[in-house]
């Protein structure tokens, strides 16, 4: 199992620093979240401070940019990392593509099926410098010499998809190279839901479900004493709370045990009460959604919930503070032995 760093994009002139860090500490990569600054210009300085460190969007917002210009960007990013870049890819939601973006989001789940084809489409058209991509939303044909950044000395690109519900997962399964899970994708959730379905969008495609790395973000509470662990316990509890807000992800709490969790939250989001949002995550929420260890166990804690599940976990919250994030690196290398 790899172990990586999750991180939203930095300033560009700090952002080299981090990467060697990461790469000193024992992690296998830095993935980019996607939310003020962009992923993809993240990853180009990382790739040069720290050379064979993995990188990987997670995930990009795939809309906005057309797919041509998602697989030229990735297509370099490939090329400059030595092959170590994973093209992670998502939908976003509705408010934020029409109203931030000014782009379409009818249909997302097969817009993006349909996105994922053409990427690859044009990562052989690089190749052969033929491009011929015909979907039910793209159609991209025309390719010339002075317009193709032509062949490299890499594979292509693995492309990942964000999926929580089952069609989205079973989507994954068909044609993308990973998922990325949700971060409130608690391993009974993985295991009812998340393999199933990839196991059969990829027997679909009459593929293995093996080709299709599961890439899961986990929230970390650890120390030696409770009031070590108590201050990072209320961060991850407003974290919960912020992305147990959104209604479509509402059944994920429901089975998990805690029914009518969203709506509570979504009651409080309403008044403008983020305290009232947090309160809702009561400690049982946190013991199943997040991983409470003392350092010397929390690598036996990860791999007893993940080890049969993912190919990558994806820790949420290691970055910040430096003596911490040494001692996270720890847990990476006793991990990846």
């Amino acid at each position: 199992m790899h172990v990586d760093v999750m991180t939203i994009p930095q300033r560009l002139r700090q952002i080299g620093d981090l990467a060697r860090r990461t790469q000193a500490a024992g992690f296998s990569g830095l993935v980019f979240t996607e939310a003020g600054r962009t992923a993809y210009l993240n990853a180009a300085v990382a790739s040069q401070a720290a050379p064979g460190l993995g990188l990987s969007t997670g995930i990009a917002v795939a809309f906005p940019r057309s797919p041509f210009v998602t697989a030229a960007t990735a297509w370099e990013l490939q090329e400059a990392s030595g092959g170590k870049f994973r093209l992670g890819l998502g939908t976003q939601v509705r408010t934020h593509i029409v109203r931030r973006y000014g782009v379409a989001f009818d249909r997302p789940g097969p817009r993006l099926r349909d996105y994922v084809r053409a990427v690859k489409a044009c990562f052989a058209a690089f190749r052969t410098g033929t491009l011929a991509h015909h979907g039910e939303f793209y159609d991209l044909d025309f390719l010339t010499p002075q317009w193709n950044p032509g062949p490299i000395d890499a594979p292509d690109p693995k492309v990942d998809v964000a999926a929580v519900n089952p069609w989205m997962l079973r989507m994954a399964g068909e044609v993308a190279d990973g998922v990325h899970v949700h971060p409130i994708g608690e391993p009974g959730y993985l295991v009812r839901h998340l393999l199933p379905n990839i196991t059969e969008g990829a027997a679909k495609a009459g593929r293995s479900p093996s080709d299709v790395a599961v890439i899961v973000p986990v929230m970390t509470i650890v120390g030696d004493s409770d009031a070590e662990r108590a201050n990072e316990r209320e961060l991850v509890r407003g974290s919960l709370a912020f992305y147990g807000s959104t209604p479509n992800y509402a059944f994920v709490w429901d089975e998990a045990g805690f029914e009518g969790t969203t709506a509570r939250i979504r009651e409080k989001q309403k008044a403008g009460d983020f305290a009232g949002m947090a309160a809702q995550i009561t400690d049982e929420h946190i013991a199943v959604f997040a991983t409470e260890s003392t350092w010397d166990g929390l690598a036996d804690a990860l791999a007893e919930k993940y080890a049969r599940i993912a190919t990558r976990i994806v820790l949420y919250n290691a970055v910040g503070d430096p003596e911490r994030f040494e001692r996270y690196g720890e847990v990476a290398r006793r991990m990846q032995r």
